[in-house]
C-alpha cells in the first residue's frame, strides 16, 4: 500500500512530517509528497544533516549544480530538485528564492521506447492470467501503470465503452476508450474480484482504501463491489492511515517482473518498461491517421507539444524518405 499516505504522527514538531504536513495542507499529490520529500532529505543529508534555515540559498545553488555536473543529472532531474526545493524554502520556510543561479544541466531529447505490433503480440502471448489482461490494457487504452492498478470495477463503462481515469498524473480525471476486444476479459476479472470481495467479507473484511474523505462522506461505499480495485492484491494487509485490514491492489513490482521475464523470453532486444505500451498506443494511433489533438485527450497530456513527440517516432519510412540505398 506504498501509495496510501501514512497518518502522521500528532502534534510532532520534527521538521519532515511538518513539510509532510503542509504539503498535504497544499493539497498537493501523494506522489509529488514522496518526491519532495525524497529531494529534501538528500538535499540534507548532502549538507551533514544541517537545518535547512542554517543553509543558504548559495548553497542551494550549489547542490543543484552538483546535481548536474558531479552527478551528471538530466535536467528532469534536476528540475524536479528545484522544485522540491522552491517548495520548502520559498512556501514552508517564507524565503524569497527569486535569485537562485545554478549550472543547468544539458537538456538533451529523449524519444520514448515503442514496441511494434509483432514485438507487442510476441510479448504478450507470453503472459498468462491477470498480467496478460493488464499489459492488453495499457497498450489498449493507454494507461499508465499507476493508472491501471487504479482502476476499481466501478470505472469500466461497458455501456459508454469508457475507462475512467480518476486522479491521474496532476490529479486529473479522464475518459479512455475500453477495447472490445477485452470485454469478456474484463467481466470475467471482475466476476474474479467479486469472489474474492465475498471471501474477504465472510472472513470479516471487505472494505476498500477510500481516497481523500470519501470514507467519511460514502461510510458504506467501501464495502460495495463496486469499489473494490479491478486488479486486487493476493492478500490483506494493514493500511498505513488507518491500521484496518484491507485489500488493496497488485503491487506494480509484481506485474514489472512478468514483464521482464516475457520481454526476455519474446526475444525483444528493447527494455521491458510497462510505459512502453502507452507509447506504443499513441505511436499506433498516430500511424493510422488519428489526429494529435484526439490522441492527446485520450493520454490526458495537458500540452498538445508533450503529445507531438510521438510523430518522431511513428513509422513513416523515415519521414517519407527514400533511403538512396534503396534506388542502387
Amino acid at each position: 500500500m506504498d501509495d496510501v499516505r501514512p497518518r502522521l504522527p500528532q502534534n510532532s514538531d520534527k521538521f519532515i512530517p511538518s513539510v509532510r504536513r503542509h504539503i498535504r495542507e497544499s493539497g498537493l499529490a501523494y506522489r509529488t509528497e514522496q518526491t519532495y520529500i525524497h529531494w529534501i532529505k538528500r538535499f540534507i543529508h548532502y549538507y551533514k544533516l544541517r537545518h535547512p534555515q542554517e543553509i543558504s540559498l548559495g548553497e542551494v545553488e550549489a547542490f543543484l549544480s552538483y546535481l548536474s555536473v558531479d552527478c551528471n543529472c538530466s535536467v528532469n532531474t534536476q528540475r524536479i530538485a528545484l522544485n522540491a526545493l522552491v517548495y520548502l524554502y520559498k512556501r514552508f520556510l517564507g524565503v524569497d528564492t527569486s535569485n537562485i543561479g545554478f549550472t543547468p544541466a544539458r537538456q538533451y531529447r529523449r524519444l520514448p521506447v515503442v514496441y511494434s505490433r509483432e514485438e507487442i503480440k510476441a510479448i504478450v502471448s507470453r503472459l498468462k492470467g491477470v498480467y496478460r489482461l493488464q499489459v492488453e490494457l495499457m497498450y489498449g487504452s493507454g494507461l499508465r501503470c499507476a493508472e491501471l492498478l487504479s482502476l476499481r470495477v466501478k470505472d469500466i463503462d461497458f455501456g459508454s465503452n469508457n475507462v475512467f481515469v480518476r486522479a491521474g498524473k496532476g490529479n486529473k480525471d479522464r475518459t479512455t476508450i475500453l477495447p472490445q476486444g477485452l470485454i469478456s476479459q474484463l467481466h470475467k476479472q471482475i466476476q474474479h474480484v467479486e469472489l474474492i470481495h465475498a471471501g474477504d467479507i465472510e472472513d470479516g473484511y471487505g472494505d476498500v482504501y477510500m481516497p481523500d474523505a470519501l470514507e467519511r462522506k460514502y461510510p458504506a461505499a467501501a464495502g460495495t463491489t463496486a469499489w473494490q480495485f479491478l486488479f486486487p492484491a493476493s492478500r490483506v494487509a494493514p493500511c498505513p492511515r488507518s491500521g484496518v485490514i484491507r485489500r488493496h491492489h497488485l503491487h506494480p513490482s509484481a506485474l514489472a517482473k512478468q514483464l521482464r521475464r516475457a520481454v526476455r523470453e519474446a526475444g525483444v532486444k528493447k527494455p521491458p518498461r510497462a510505459h512502453a505500451f502507452r507509447h506504443s498506443f499513441a505511436t499506433h494511433l498516430l500511424e493510422v491517421g488519428y489526429d494529435l489533438r484526439t490522441i492527446q485527450e485520450l493520454l490526458g497530456h495537458s500540452d498538445i507539444a508533450t503529445t507531438e513527440i510521438y510523430t518522431h517516432v511513428v513509422n513513416r519510412g523515415g519521414k517519407g524518405v527514400l533511403s538512396p540505398v534503396d534506388r542502387l
